[in-house]
């Protein structure tokens, strides 16, 4: 229940964890610890039907329960002297108390919708009040400073000038549409969150706690730690392989970063450039099937879209993502000579996975699950339960005399996981709870439920940043649908790209990353989607491929100077400044800023209908061709931006590598043929210059 200690979550964790990354050991620490844990339980509980409650009062209470546990970790964490931390606990209360009127009045709130009683006016001031002040708290002051923007367009953008203003809304008006219903606070994002993004932050934290990132880590060593620049590959794969599980960026930089970084740096890695390999591996996450980043929920609720439809069309740039990746930490490796580490000094990737294959089930149904139709709070809630009964049964297994009495309890607790799918929850739950009791008594039980318990608080606490910016960018989305402010922005962005789908693509990536400097991936993606999906939807892009472009240059934000959040997480680790990360970072992540663009012209990147090369070649063919041509100008771009291939490239050979990039990725009448011909010309010529060098492995 205390705060682990500096090696373990590095001295970046306060940079972008306000909360302090765990819990203080006081007793106000053991309260808030508990107080996660309960809402934990409470999330469990609803997602598994065990509490049956409207999602209103579900949605009511996440946010209660957030800005509950919000406000007083946040002052512990800043060590606040005793007034400021009463004000604190006082915000957490109204903010209970504004949870627990929306249960209370729940009926008498519908039946008067649209003509709120002055004291629902008074709870949903309240509301706004300490969402703000959490928010502010949580993520800084941009997001609560862009918020509190549309919020007063509401109550005063009459007197704008046309085309922006409106009608004009009464005070009362705007107060009922934000904190009631289902279009302000408590919308999509929020509902989101109270079910999908919470379930999948906690089976993440109970992975982790079962040694999944050593499983990753060994996996990733044993597989590239031999080869040329293996340090940084294995930073490339294990940050990937987190990405599976976890899909915070941020949070993946402080984890496998610890030890990536400073591994990178031990052979030979420049640290500016060891710390943006990590942030860029880190970021991919969020775009890294099957368990993508909390977008990707949001974005199959807002399109209306299975979640595997959002999978599907992420899984070839995120492939050509990593794969970017992977290649520039080889050429760079092979320009400074860079070799791997000795083969007796690695762990067996085959003995990784025969010791901790078990991890890996929960993961391989949840995809299995996401892929059959299934929801994702079916799957996630499965998922979760698995990997309980795993954990707990791993203990009590141990203590079972002989092999064979062992191998028939897993059978047997096999049987009854797979039984979900006939008898429902309750069974899985008897087994769980019976669990639990055996652990009481058998040999390192007790420390098993230890780690299932801090799982829960963790995950409560991991869940925060990402609840309260659901929260607080309801109240944009909530202006979006009041005012039909949207439609200003959209019909902007339809009138350029009558003259160049290119410029209105521009416009659009510019807002992202602007956006992005100072608010989170998920406010950044559901802000800029609402505004430019419906416009490059009317300008003939495919709706997901829209959210897509929007999703990838939202994360891509967290990356490009000067904020740059995961390369200032990055920074104390790697010992080296924020702002040279995010400039290593940028290169290295150049495959994300040209992929989007790549699959406007060309769907078929992201596996959708659509485009005239699959008009004219077919589906299947445009798709091929499409990811190699994209293959080779992130193969070309790398080598230009590194000045290595086969040996140091010259100043004409990368000037050539650039043009032949570039060329590949417009999407104008014979650039193919021109960036075909330039990538023959300059590869070519390298290897006739280059062919008395051996080749280096």
């Amino acid at each position: 229940m205390s705060n682990p200690p500096a090696s373990d979550v590095g001295s970046s964790a306060t940079f972008h964890d306000p909360t302090g990354g765990g819990f203080p050991a006081t007793r106000e620490g053991r309260l808030l610890f508990w107080i996660a844990v309960a809402f934990s339980v409470f999330q469990l509980a609803t997602a598994a039907h065990v509490l049956n409650l409207p999602s209103q009062i579900v949605r009511s209470f996440h946010v209660g329960f957030l800005l509950l546990l919000a406000f007083p970790l946040v002052a512990a964490a800043a060590g606040w002297r005793l007034p400021w931390k009463s004000l604190a606990w006082a915000l957490a209360a109204a903010s209970v108390a504004v949870a627990l009127y929306q249960w209370i009045e729940y009926k008498p709130l519908i039946l008067r919708a649209g003509d709120p009683l002055p004291r629902d006016i008074v709870f949903g001031v309240t509301a706004l009040v300490t969402i703000f002040a959490a928010a502010w708290l949580i993520m800084g002051p941009a997001l609560p400073i862009i918020a509190g923007a549309f919020l007063a367009y509401c109550l005063f953008g009459q007197f704008l000038p046309a085309p922006l203003d409106h009608r004009g809304y009464d005070f009362a008006q705007v107060i009922d549409h934000m904190t009631y219903g289902t279009e302000g606070i408590y919308g999509i994002p929020i509902y989101v969150s109270s079910t999908y993004i919470f379930l999948f932050i906690l089976f993440g934290a109970f992975l982790e706690k079962g040694g999944m990132i050593r499983l990753f880590t060994d996996i990733s060593m044993g597989l590239v730690g031999h080869a040329r620049g293996g340090a940084a590959k294995v930073s490339v794969i294990s940050s990937g392989l987190m990405g599976t599980i976890s899909g915070s960026g941020v949070a993946n930089v402080v984890t496998t970063g610890q030890f990536t970084i400073p591994l990178m740096k031990r052979f030979g890695y420049r640290p500016a450039f060891a710390g943006g390999v990590e942030a860029t591996a880190s970021m991919g996450g969020q775009i890294m099937p099957p368990v993508m980043g909390a977008v990707a929920f949001i974005m199959a609720e807002t399109l209306g879209i299975e979640y595997y439809e959002v999978v599907k069309a992420a899984i070839v740039p995120a492939i050509l993502y990593f794969a970017s990746t992977f290649w520039m930490v080889h050429l760079e490796a092979g320009k400074r000579g860079l070799m791997g580490l000795p083969r007796a000094e690695l762990p067996s990737a085959l003995g990784a996975l025969k010791q901790g294959w078990y991890l890996l089930l929960p993961l391989g149904v949840l995809v299995y699950l996401l892929f059959t139709g299934y929801t994702p709070l079916f799957a996630g809630t499965v998922g979760l339960a698995l990997t309980v009964l795993l954990i707990l049964g791993g203990s009590v297994a141990l203590g079972l005399p002989g092999q064979a009495i062992r191998f028939v309890f897993w059978i047997g607790l096999g049987l009854v996981a797979a039984s979900f799918f006939r008898y429902g929850i309750g069974v899985v739950l008897a087994a769980a709870a019976l669990l639990v009791i055996a652990n009481v008594f058998v040999e390192g039980g007790r420390r098993t439920l230890a780690v299932c318990r801090d799982s829960l608080a963790d995950g409560a606490r991991t869940a925060l940043p990402v609840g309260i910016a659901c929260a607080i960018v309801g109240i944009i989305i909530g202006t979006m649908t009041l005012t039909g402010v949207a439609n200003t922005f959209g019909q902007y962005i339809v009138s350029v790209g009558q003259n160049s789908l290119f410029l209105s693509l521009v416009l659009t990536m510019i807002t992202c990353i602007v956006l992005g400097m100072g608010i989170p991936t998920i406010p950044n993606y559901i802000i800029t989607s609402t505004i430019a999906g419906p416009a490059l939807l009317e300008l003939g892009v495919p709706l997901i491929v829209s959210h897509m472009f929007v999703f990838y240059f939202g994360i891509l934000a967290d990356l490009t100077p000067p904020v740059a959040l995961a390369c200032f997480a990055a920074a104390p680790i790697a010992k080296e400044s924020g702002l040279r990360i995010s400039m290593e970072a940028i290169k290295v992540a150049a495959a994300g800023f040209v992929i989007p663009y790549m699959a406007v012209y060309t769907p078929a990147l992201m596996l959708q209908d659509g485009g005239p090369l699959a008009a004219t070649v077919g589906y299947w063919p445009a798709v091929a061709y499409i990811v190699f041509k994209a293959g080779l100008a992130i193969a070309l771009w790398g080598a230009a931006v590194i000045g290595y291939l086969r040996a140091p490239l010259a100043a004409w050979e990368r000037l050539l590598a650039a043009a032949a990039a570039f060329t590949l990725v417009a999407a104008l009448p014979v650039t193919d043929e021109i960036g075909f011909a330039l990538a023959l010309l300059v590869l070519g010529l390298h290897f006739w210059r280059t062919r008395a060098r051996p080749a280096a492995a």
